[in-house]
């Protein structure tokens, strides 16, 4: 939400800092006031904004103050990506509002925050900020398509956002795709869950860079902080196939909704893809609350994959990307949930893609 009134305070200008706990009540009252409604619970802010992280020492949420007062705030989630031999900071903003009478506040804090990196994402957002963006100099990359496929149907009973007289041809149609999902015999694939003490199992599957295939580094420090987010559950999940480590998914749970919030497999076989999927898609069948469950693909091959999995597209979210320097970033992008807050952000209710 970008601010629209008055400028900075006559002979003064705005101060732009990291923000503590201290600024908790005023950012949460901003955050509201632009009708984001977010996760605003003071664990919930206290592990978005502050809570360590290996890979960004500090707080994460950003503001401008104009004489003390909070005018504008930002939220970093921190990544890098790899291509080739090539390595870069990337980071995608969130919470992003400034106050309606702070002029140009928010622009101000967004390209402040652009110099905290090489690359400033973003997927997704309001009309609004997409008119923003490309002023700021964010250009178009890619899309994600948003996936989803049905878990149990019968469980969107009561789910907001559904009309009435809507809720049976949903119900019919979310019953129809379950029944015509394939389904999965494991054979030699096996998923185990994994608990924060035991990432380091998973060091020898994390994404490697390709050539043309930017992935976005995970690591030990970056799954224990995601496994103590007090937002939503998750569960994090090794995938052998003849009993040797092969892959990792990682689920979120949303009011009846499962997140496949990421996943890798060290293989370009469609079938060994297929079966990852298929492996989470069996977990997520095993939570006592989720309706269905849902998905990135960033490439159209993992997007392939999806839908030979009983997957449904449901729409798609442009990726623009702002580059300081001379980047060239790589024509693909290997994004997912866990690179934003789509993989916890949620609003109390079940808001259903299906």
């Amino acid at each position: 939400m970008i601010g629209a009134g008055i400028p900075p305070s006559a002979g003064g200008a705005w101060t732009f800092r990291a923000s503590t706990q201290h600024d908790a009540a005023s950012i949460a009252a901003l955050l509201t006031a632009a009708g984001l409604n977010p996760n605003t619970r003071p664990e919930d802010l206290s592990w978005k904004y502050w809570r360590e992280r290996a890979d960004w020492p500090g707080s994460r949420s950003y503001v401008l103050c104009d004489r003390g007062e909070l005018v504008a705030h930002g939220n970093i989630v921190p990544g890098e990506i790899a291509w080739g031999h090539e390595r870069a900071r990337i980071i995608h903003v969130v919470d992003w509002a400034a106050q309606p009478r702070a002029m140009g506040a928010g622009v101000s804090l967004m390209k402040r925050l652009g110099r905290l990196a090489d690359i400033l994402l973003s997927v997704g957002g309001s009309s609004d900020t997409r008119r923003i963006l490309p002023v700021i100099g964010f250009r178009p990359h890619s899309s994600i398509f948003a996936c989803a496929r049905p878990l149990h149907p019968l469980r969107i009973l009561g789910a907001s956002g559904t009309r009435r007289w809507k809720l049976l041809p949903r119900l019919a149609r979310s019953t129809l795709w379950r029944l015509q999902a394939p389904s999965f015999r494991a054979g030699s694939w096996e998923a185990h869950r994994i608990g924060p003490e035991h990432v380091h199992e998973l060091a020898a599957v994390l994404p490697r860079p390709m050539h043309d295939i930017g992935v976005f580094r995970r690591s030990e420090a970056l799954f224990q902080h995601l496994l103590q987010c007090p937002i939503v559950g998750s569960e994090l999940y090794g995938v052998a196939h003849s009993g040797r480590m092969r892959g990792y998914f990682l689920l979120t749970f949303a009011p009846r909704q499962a997140r496949l919030a990421d996943l890798w497999i060290d293989s370009q076989d469609p079938a060994d893809w297929r079966a990852l999927i298929q492996c989470a898609v069996s977990r997520a069948l095993q939570h006592p609350d989720a309706a269905e469950m849902t998905g990135w693909a960033s490439d159209s091959a993992l997007s392939q994959r999806f839908l030979e999995c009983g997957f449904h597209v449901r729409g798609a979210q442009p990726v623009m990307l702002a580059v300081r320097g001379n980047w060239k970033p790589p024509s693909t992008l290997h994004v997912q949930m866990l690179d934003t807050d789509a993989a916890y952000l949620h609003h109390g209710l079940p808001e259903l893609w299906l």
